[in-house]
């Protein structure tokens, strides 16, 4: 199986807590009709700041300053580094959803059981985002701004699509 994009991972997520929690299908539309919003908003605002800043990459800067053969462990991808598209949108995605759901809501992540990896456990939303947002340090693919940073304008973002009116 093909691992989902970053904000097919939240849904994913979202899908999972649905399948356990069976809630009313108005509710299910109202999280997804949220989250979508969040994902994208936060996407959009990402790239704008990607060009605004237009920051060179590590592997960039490893290589020209420290190690001309150093690999990142993630493929790096060939658009400016800051801040981190993940970051932002999982910052996004978990704003809403702490929003939705309150601080604290417990939950499994199965998003990568079927390719071997084992389930993950996180305390909260929060905790996915940053857990989310470290692997792109670890990866080799953002330096640790870009990922504070990013999990920062997702939060922001998350506050202004908490802020509509999504009922009558």
């Amino acid at each position: 199986m093909m691992s989902p994009t970053p904000p097919g991972h939240w849904v994913s997520i979202m899908l999972d807590i649905f399948d356990r929690d069976a809630p009313p299908v108005e509710r299910r539309a109202e999280v997804l009709a949220m989250l979508g919003m969040a994902i994208s908003d936060g996407f959009i605002q990402n790239w704008r700041s990607k060009y605004e800043h237009d920051l060179l990459r590590p592997v960039t800067y490893i290589r020209r300053v420290i190690d001309p053969d150093w690999e990142p462990m993630l493929i790096t991808p060939p658009f400016p580094e800051y801040p981190s598209g993940h970051s932002t949108q999982s910052g996004a995605a978990a704003g809403v959803l702490e929003g939705l759901y309150g601080p604290g809501f417990a939950f499994d992540d199965h998003t990568h059981e079927e390719d071997g990896l084992g389930v993950r456990s996180f305390a909260g939303f929060w905790q996915a985002a940053e857990e989310a947002a470290m692997s792109r340090l670890y990866g080799g693919i953002h330096y640790p701004m870009a990922n504070e940073n990013g999990l920062a304008q997702g939060a922001c973002v998350a506050g202004h699509i908490l802020g509509l009116k999504t009922r009558a």
